[in-house]
């Protein structure tokens, strides 16, 4: 994630633009305002498996990951949205009631996700869903974290100044099960002897851990918008605040937080590209 902040400012650098109004993201674009803002605080004013899986390398042979794709955009679509809109659009409708029922998509609701699974597949890159699904599984601002991020970077220092080039040994990709399912697994520190055993770290579940404050110190005095969303499932709501806490907890007393319930918006996660009047009003009156 903090690697494509860093493309984004380098772009920035290239059209000469200095330093930014305000860093306005939604769903991933939110992670990656945060980390501009951990990365460039002085450039701101205002912060805010499949068949044909070829590990990567399908350009040449033109055959891509369609089926994993489209399923995988069908499964993401239905989370977009909250279970409330979806039941208002297509409930229990049937494509086509004059016809007998079938295995294959049925249900109106069914159509829909198999149109949009199969327009998006073919529209789409699957080495950037890779990248980008994995850059927002490792997203961690945590000050141990970038403190280890940082040693590996001045550790690959020379392998990213040849960016471009392809590192076979980094394309390879594996999964090693264990010869007992997880699930049946004795509890690992069990196994372990006592004086092995680190001391399980307690923290109250209602206090941001200290290692993110530690690692969001530096927007301690950048203004800071942090909207939820009461339906989202993807991004929910008390992450959001647990978000607008920690960057209070960092001493900003510039945070602004605002939550849409339920009864604003039933838009789920898509609610930042729908609701024009409670998203744009917010984000309008806080760079106002």
């Amino acid at each position: 994630m903090e690697d494509m902040v860093r493309a984004q400012f380098r772009l920035l650098d290239d059209l000469g633009i200095e330093r930014l109004y305000a860093s306005v993201g939604s769903s991933m674009g939110g992670m990656q305002s945060l980390a501009a803002g951990v990365l460039f605080p002085e450039r701101r004013q205002v912060l805010m498996m499949d068949p044909n899986w070829r590990r990567g390398f399908y350009y040449d042979t033109g055959i891509p990951p369609h089926g994993g794709m489209k399923l995988a955009r069908e499964i993401a679509t239905v989370t977009y949205r909250s279970g409330p809109e979806w039941e208002a659009r297509f409930g229990r409708r049937r494509a086509d009631s004059s016809r007998p029922p079938a295995l294959c998509p049925d249900f109106l609701i069914e159509t829909y996700l198999d149109h949009a699974g199969e327009k998006w597949c073919l529209e789409y890159d699957p080495n950037s869903l890779l990248y980008v699904s994995k850059a927002m599984d490792l997203f961690d601002l945590g000050a141990e974290h970038r403190k280890m991020i940082n040693a590996l970077r001045a550790e690959n220092a020379q392998k990213l100044e040849k960016y471009g080039e392809v590192d076979e040994d980094a394309a390879l990709c594996s999964l090693t099960l264990p010869d007992t399912p997880y699930e049946e697994q004795e509890d690992s520190s069990a196994a372990m002897a006592d004086s092995d055993r680190e001391p399980a770290i307690q923290r109250n579940p209602h206090q941001p851990p200290a290692d993110l404050i530690a690692g969001l110190q530096p927007l301690s005095s950048t203004p800071t918008l942090v909207l939820g969303v009461a339906s989202d499932i993807l991004f929910p709501a008390w992450q959001q605040r647990e978000i607008a806490e920690t960057l209070k907890r960092t001493g900003n007393r510039n945070v602004t937080h605002i939550e849409l319930g339920e009864e604003k918006s039933l838009f789920g996660h898509d609610t930042f590209l729908l609701d024009l009047e409670g998203v744009g009003g917010a984000v309008k009156d806080f760079l106002n």
